[in-house]
This record gives C-alpha cells, structure tokens and sequence, in this order.
C-alpha cells in the first residue's frame, strides 16, 4: 500500500512569514508508513519567508524528508551500517533535530534492519518511555506494530538455537501498544488484530476476552457493532455440545438478540434469527439430555421437571416433541 506527503502551502502577507518547523513531524511521518512514495514534482511550489516562490524540493524542510525517508529505506532493505552512516551524516546536518531521541530511535531501527526483531521492539519501548513526548513516537509505535503484525501472523523468533513461535510476544506488543495510546486508531487497530489473529487460531475465549475489551473501550460505532456481534460469534464457536458445558450457548444467545434488538437491519443480512432458532434447539437438546439422564438413574421427579422445561421453554423444537412423549407415557 503506497503512502504520499501532501505538501504545505504557507501563504503570508506583506509581513515576514513565522516558520512552522514541520522536522519532528516529517521524520515521525516517513519512518512510521510501511512503504513510502515521496511524489515531489517539479510543478510544487511554495512560499519561502521572502515571499517568493520555489521548487518544494529545494526546500530545506523536503531535503530532510528525502533524507529520511531514504533511512528507513536502508531499515527495510535490511543494511544496518547504511543506516548508521546515513543516521551520522544526517545528524551532522540536522544538529538541532536529531538530538538523544534520535539517538535512540536508530538505535532500534539498526537493530531491525539486522532482522532482530524482538530485541528492536525492546529497544522502541526504551525510546517510547525515555522520550514520551518525542515527534518520533508514532513512528516507533509503528514499527512495533508491523513487527506484532509479522509475529501474529507466524514469522518466528530464534531461542537459543531453535526457531519457536512467536505469537504470544505479537499479542503482547499489540496489548503494550494499546495500552500505550489509549483510544487512538493504532490502539484500535492493535486489539483488533489480536482478536482477529486469536479467532483465525480458533481460541475463541480469549477472542471474546479482546472483542469485550474492544466493546468497552469504543462502546459506539461500527467497532462498537462489529464487536458485539464477535463477542456473540466467538461465545457460539466455543460451545462443544451437549454434553459439555453450555454457558457458552446461553452468552452466545444473549449477544445474538442484543444485536438483534440494537441493529435489526445488520441482523437481518447475517440470518440472526435463523441462528437463534439453532441455539434453541441446541439448549433444548442439551437440557433434554439431562432428563434423559435423570430417567435412567432412576429420578423420576428431577427427569419430569427437565423434560417440562424443554417443552415449556423451546415448544417448537425437535427435543419438545420428544420429551412431550415421554412425559405421556409416565
């Protein structure tokens, strides 16, 4: 996914022009996307503090971007002593922009670009509590992003000499990044690829723990929807049967008709009530099983009291019928 820089135009009057330093923004912004595409064309102009205009690559505000952006080029392309003499030079150019924070930063990135990954996330968490109010924080929030992203998503970690699973560090940073930026869209973005990444693995109750999460923290919204109707489908996959515990299955029938009730137009595309009438046969199922139980230990009252229930409480389903006949012939 290609990413660009809408570049600013200040506009002045006959006065001089107050200088906005864009620097800590720029290095933040380049270093934090993915892939970068600085689109500079010759046709870009702006005003400089005389009030004439220029090319926006003759700028010294664009050849800093240009630098940086070729950094984080180096990081991705794997070439740590690149980016080292590349992080020198510019520092040397940029003394006023790139003090300890930076230092810092590329202390992180070198280690990334020399593929070690965990050790790279526990360098940007040094950084991010050293220099919280850093114009490079988003940027290590974002590289520790894409590295939880790659763990989430099966890349491994070296131990010793073996190669092990890595997906309980990903769901660990995303938590970390989460807990780090509260409300904002990384936060967002992080919990939802945990609880995401837990339903692909088929874990569904800690899926349902993060969808809650989500569901509390952005209580409104199409999160908020999307959420509650994840909370209702992972809360059904985690039901085994009838002879298993059914708490599950009760949950999972609440959600569904909350859903229902809050966002009847949703429900109707994705069949809720077609769902519903699944589960109801599933309970009456379960709970018939169990008066079975009772009848052939002998307990008459406990079996009679279960077979009423299901007649009483799901009429139209297959184990009603059922159990309407065995209470007939008691």
């Amino acid at each position: 996914m290609g990413y660009y820089y809408e570049m600013l135009i200040l506009l002045s009057g006959k006065a001089a022009m107050r200088k906005f330093s864009v620097l800590a923004i720029l290095i933040a912004a380049s270093l934090a996307l993915p892939t970068v595409r600085v689109a500079l064309c010759a046709e870009t102009l702006r005003l400089d503090t005389q009030g004439q205009w220029q090319k926006a690559a003759d700028s010294n505000d664009e050849q800093y971007l240009l630098r940086v952006a070729e950094i984080k080029k180096l990081v991705d392309a794997g070439k740590p002593d690149k980016v080292q003499k590349a992080a020198k030079q510019l520092k040397k150019d940029y003394p006023g922009v790139a003090g300890k924070d930076f230092d810092s930063f590329i202390e992180a990135e070198v280690l990334l670009a020399k593929g070690k990954l965990t050790k790279a996330v526990k360098q940007y968490d040094k950084f991010l509590d050293d220099y919280p109010a850093s114009g490079l924080k988003d940027a290590a929030l974002n590289r520790q992003f894409e590295v939880a992203t790659e763990f989430l998503a099966g890349r491994k970690k070296t131990v010793l000499i073996f190669r092990v699973s890595a997906f309980d560090d990903g769901v660990k940073i995303m938590e970390k990044i989460s807990d780090r930026t509260g409300t904002a869209d990384i936060a967002k973005n992080a919990l939802l690829s945990v609880a995401q990444s837990y339903e692909k693995r088929e874990q569904w109750n800690e899926a349902y723990l993060k969808w809650s999460e989500i569901s509390m923290r952005w209580p409104t919204g199409e999160i908020a929807r999307d959420a509650l109707l994840a909370m209702a489908r992972t809360k059904y996959a985690a039901y085994r049967g009838a002879v298993y515990d059914g708490s599950s299955l009760i949950s999972a029938k609440t959600y569904y008709e909350n859903f229902r009730l809050r966002y009847p137009q949703e429900a109707k595309k994705i069949q809720v009530d077609e769902i519903l009438a699944r589960i109801s046969e599933q309970l009456a199922e379960k709970n018939l099983l169990i008066a079975k139980y009772y009848d052939r230990t002998g307990s008459g009252g406990p079996a009679n009291m279960y077979y009423q229930m299901v007649v009483d409480n799901w009429p139209n389903t297959k184990a009603a019928q059922t159990a309407k006949e065995k209470i007939g012939k008691k």
